[in-house]
């Protein structure tokens, strides 16, 4: 059986590292889908969910704040600042910090006040997304 390994690691801790069949991702220009020999790659990773379809069946299922994906023909490597686990999404905490963001957006008082409420907006956005994302696939 054809696999490839699989490390998500955040600036705090490594999330996963296991073999895995088939890997999703949100890439900077689109879904990115990734397989076992698949053509060396380095790209900008947006927030969203990462899909790791493993060897026996199951799928994990982690939420990243962006990042950076290598490829390489036997591994994927993703470095998020920011990476959570799906059972570990908390909505509650979403749902707070896209309120904060909002009314972040609306007083900021300089471009970069602007573009760090969006950012963060962007963030919890997707994270939301994730969260019911992995809910309806459990």
């Amino acid at each position: 059986m054809n696999t490839i390994h699989v490390d998500v690691v955040s600036a705090e801790e490594s999330i996963f590292s296991g073999e895995a069949r088939f890997v999703a991702l949100p890439g900077e220009a689109g879904e990115l889908g990734i397989y076992p020999r698949h053509t060396p790659l380095i790209t900008r990773i947006k927030p969203g969910s990462v899909r790791i379809h493993k060897v026996d069946g199951t799928e994990e299922f982690i939420f990243v704040a962006g990042g950076i994906l290598e490829v390489q023909p036997n591994c994927v490597t993703v470095l998020s600042d920011t990476a959570i686990r799906g059972k570990d999404l908390d909505e509650e905490k979403a749902m707070a910090a896209k309120i904060a963001a909002e009314e972040a957006l609306k007083n900021a008082k300089s471009n970069m006040d602007l573009e760090k409420a969006s950012s963060e907006l962007v963030v919890m956005l997707a994270q939301i997304s994730a969260l019911r994302r992995f809910r309806q696939n459990r």
